[in-house]
């Protein structure tokens, strides 16, 4: 197997700890640093990893690592990505790319001309719940596809994190922060998108912060906090997508496919696993689909585990790039009424087979 990649992390908020858990016991990585706008999260994370050295954000991108895991808000996604691509590292992303399409495209092309190699969550689309599903659909399991819808409702953010700003300022919103696991998805199970049409609208110019330390605090509300629309994917299907900061809840599955011969129900891509069922043609009631394919018990950093191993990442940044171009397209095209296409596109990521955790943790 060889030496482990060393990764340095830069960003030591909340999604953090989950990446930690995964990358700090895996043998093929080792986190050579860290670094945070704050040194005492910094110090802290360095104290619980004997490999890691906390450094300031000025000299990080003089370290020996390998890969760049930029965990980092979404409004400096693109400068941080760009200058460790600079350095001559390789990177891997929190969701959206960046937060804007310009500085995503100029992420993977830098990074392409370069020789480096850039990947982006979600990686939750390669766990079971939607690589069974992907497989069911192309061995034929409900024929050919020829719609979908996706649904993600949740009266907001602010009601559980104790930081929720940056999800009301440009680069967030329900759509940038949530619609990446679901165009994923949909992009794994159906193929690239060819054009959308959206409508959007905002509710409230603020929100109350309801946990933690600034518990009652008032924050700005600068973006749509409702979106829906319709994607036409290049293989013919139609898929409708709402993503909500406004609703309470929802009884719809967070994914259906539907085909010729058959419904697929699909878990929520949040997740990495889930019940898969298909309603078939003819039947009388829904049937679980038996486990076929994905990483088995993955959790979050599996897609960069996935980009180390293979070089060539599943999670990449030409799908996070074509899937951040449906999200700003639907935005424009609900502030100008009209349907827009996409500038982009993206080949469907090689299927993941079934692999136990036993076999990926283990390197």
């Amino acid at each position: 197997m060889g030496e482990p990649h060393r990764v340095g992390i830069v960003g030591l908020g909340y999604i953090s700890q989950a990446y930690l858990r995964t990358l700090a016991r895996h043998p093929r990585v080792t986190i050579a640093a860290v670094t945070d706008l704050d040194p005492a999260r910094s110090a802290a994370v360095a104290a619980a990893l004997p490999s890691a050295r906390a450094l300031p954000i000025e000299t990080f991108l003089d370290s020996d690592v390998e890969t760049v895991l930029n965990l980092t808000v979404p409004a400096a996604h693109a400068s941080v990505a760009l200058g460790a691509i600079g350095h001559g590292f390789h990177v891997y992303g929190e969701k959206p790319l960046a937060a804007s399409l310009a500085a995503a495209s100029a992420i993977v092309e830098t990074a392409a001309a370069a020789g480096l190699t850039v990947g982006c969550a979600p990686d939750t689309v390669l766990g079971t719940g939607i690589q069974t599903a992907r497989a069911f659909i192309d061995g034929g399991g409900i024929g050919r596809p020829v719609a979908a819808s996706a649904v993600m409702v949740t009266p907001g953010h602010e009601r559980w994190h104790p930081h929720p700003d940056f999800y009301y300022l440009p680069g967030g919103g329900p759509l940038l922060d949530m619609g990446p696991y679901y165009l994923s998805a949909l992009v794994h199970l159906l193929g690239p998108i060819r054009s959308v049409t959206g409508a959007a609208s905002r509710t409230r110019d603020a929100r109350t912060i309801g946990t933690g330390p600034r518990t009652g605090e008032r924050i700005p509300v600068e973006v749509p906090t409702h979106v829906t629309g319709v994607l036409e994917h290049a293989g013919g299907a139609l898929s409708t997508i709402t993503t909500s900061f406004d609703a309470v809840h929802t009884t719809a599955a967070p994914l259906e496919i539907h085909g010729e011969t058959g419904t697929i129900a699909v878990p929520d891509p949040n997740k990495f696993d889930g019940d898969v069922r298909v309603f078939e043609l003819g039947a009388s009631e829904w049937r679980s689909v038996p486990v076929s394919a994905g990483y088995v018990g993955a959790t979050r950093g599996i897609g960069l585990i996935d980009q180390i191993a293979a070089g060539s990442p599943r999670a990449s940044g030409a799908l996070a790039l074509h899937v951040l171009d449906a999200m700003t397209a639907l935005l424009r095209s609900a502030e100008q009424g009209r349907r827009i296409a996409l500038t982009t596109t993206a080949e469907r990521p090689e299927p993941v087979p079934l692999l136990t955790a036993e076999e990926w943790s283990a390197g």
